[in-house]
C-alpha cells in the first residue's frame, strides 16, 4: 500500500504567491512529502522551457534547497524515484536536499555559498506521515511509545518531558502551546501517576487524562500491521489533540526554531523576494503575522521622523484560508492560514 506522506494545503495559492522566477534560488524549509518542492521545481522548469533554457539544467542558475530534519522524508523521495512515481526531485541537479532543522537555515546557505534567495516557503503543519505512523507517537489515536521527535536522533522525547518536568512547567506548556484550560489539573494528575510508574506510552498518558484504565482504552483489535487504535470518546479528542500538540512543540522546540528561521529568512531574501508561510495554530500564526508586519520578533512597529512605518516587508497576503472545496478534499487544511510578504 502506498502511503500518502502529506497533502499540502493551498498549494496553488502558495506557489502563485511566491511569484517564481526561472533563474531564482528558492528554499522550502519544510520538505515533508515534497508537494510544495515539486510544485516549485515544476514551475521553474516550465518557465525555463518557455525561455528556451530547459535543455541544459546544469548551466542554469535556478536552485531549490529543501530542508527536513526527518530522514524519512528524503527516503520517501528516494522511493518515488526508484518506483518512477510521477515527478521526482531525487537526481535533479537543480535540487538539493538538506537534512537539518530549518533553524540552521543561515548556516546551510553559507555552506552552499548562497548569499541571497528569491523565495522561501514554510508549511508549519505536521505531515500526515507523522500522525499516521503509530510508532512515532505523534497521535493520541494509537498505542505507541511517547516519542514525537521530528529528528529521530534527538535526545528529548515526549516521555522525557512527561516524566521529568516539574508540575508548574508542564502546566505552562499545556497552556502556552495547547491553550488547555484544564492544563493545571492534567499536570497534577500526571505528576501523581508518575510517582508510581514512569509514563512511557500514549495509552498511559491518555488513561491519566481521561481517568480510564489502559485496558479500557485498548479494547480494539490490532490491525494487520499490529497497530492498536485506542477507543477514545469523540468529545475528548479536542483536548487530547491540544495536549499532544503542546508536547510536540516542546519536544521539537518548534517556536524557538521558527524564530531563528524567520530572522535568517529576512536577512537572506533579496529585494523583491517573497516569503510564504502556512500556519496551523494561533501561537505560531501570531508570531508570523507580527514578524511579517514589523520585521522583528517582538512585533514592534517602528516609524521614521515623519510617521512612516519602517519595515523590511510588504505584506501581500494577510491570512488566506482554504476554500470549502479544499477542506472537503483535505480536512486537515481547515486550520491552515497562508501569509505572504515581499522583501522591500
Amino acid at each position: 500500500m502506498n502511503e500518502v506522506y502529506h497533502i499540502p494545503a493551498m498549494l496553488q495559492e502558495t506557489i502563485e504567491g511566491l511569484r517564481i522566477k526561472p533563474q531564482g534560488v528558492y528554499v522550502d524549509v519544510t520538505f515533508g512529502g515534497g508537494g510544495h518542492s515539486r510544485a516549485i521545481m515544476a514551475t521553474i522548469e516550465q518557465l525555463s522551457a518557455q525561455q528556451g533554457s530547459a535543455q541544459n539544467t546544469e548551466n542554469t542558475k535556478a536552485k531549490l534547497y529543501s530542508f527536513d530534519q526527518d530522514l524519512d522524508a528524503f527516503q520517501a523521495e528516494q522511493r518515488r524515484a526508484e518506483q518512477n512515481e510521477g515527478q521526482v526531485l531525487y537526481g535533479n541537479p537543480r535540487w538539493q536536499f538538506v537534512h537539518s532543522n530549518f533553524r540552521y537555515l543561515r548556516n546551510w546557505m553559507d555552506y552552499y555559498g548562497v548569499k541571497q534567495i528569491d523565495g522561501l516557503l514554510a508549511d508549519l503543519g505536521v505531515s500526515f506521515h507523522h500522525f499516521d505512523c503509530p510508532e512515532r507517537g505523534f497521535s493520541f489515536r494509537f498505542s505507541a511509545p511517547l516519542d514525537m521527535r521530528m529528528n529521530q536522533t534527538a535526545k528529548v522525547t515526549a516521555a522525557h518531558i512527561i516524566n521529568t518536568y516539574a508540575e508548574e512547567e508542564l502546566a505552562r506548556i499545556f497552556w502556552l502551546y495547547g491553550e488547555l484550560k484544564n492544563g493545571r489539573g492534567i499536570a497534577k494528575n500526571i505528576c501523581r501517576a508518575r510517582n508510581n510508574k514512569a509514563i512511557e506510552r500514549t495509552e498511559e498518558l491518555v488513561s491519566i487524562v481521561l481517568g480510564r484504565s489502559v485496558e479500557n482504552l485498548m479494547n480494539a483489535q490490532a490491525d494487520a500491521n499490529g497497530c492498536i487504535e485506542l477507543n477514545i470518546p469523540s468529545d475528548k479528542k479536542k483536548d487530547l489533540a491540544r495536549l499532544f500538540q503542546a508536547l510536540r512543540i516542546e519536544v521539537n522546540d518548534e517556536m524557538g526554531a521558527l524564530r531563528e528561521m524567520l530572522i535568517a529568512a529576512r536577512d537572506l531574501l533579496q529585494s523583491g523576494g517573497r516569503i510564504a508561510i502556512l500556519t496551523y495554530h494561533s501561537l505560531e500564526d501570531r508570531l508570523v503575522k507580527n514578524f511579517l508586519r514589523s520585521g522583528n520578533l517582538e512585533g514592534t512597529i517602528e516609524k521614521d521622523f515623519y510617521g512612516n512605518i519602517l519595515t523590511p516587508f510588504e505584506v501581500i497576503e494577510k491570512g488566506l484560508t482554504a476554500s470549502d472545496e479544499e477542506v472537503e478534499r483535505n480536512p486537515r487544511s481547515r486550520s491552515a492560514k497562508l501569509r505572504i510578504a515581499e522583501k522591500k
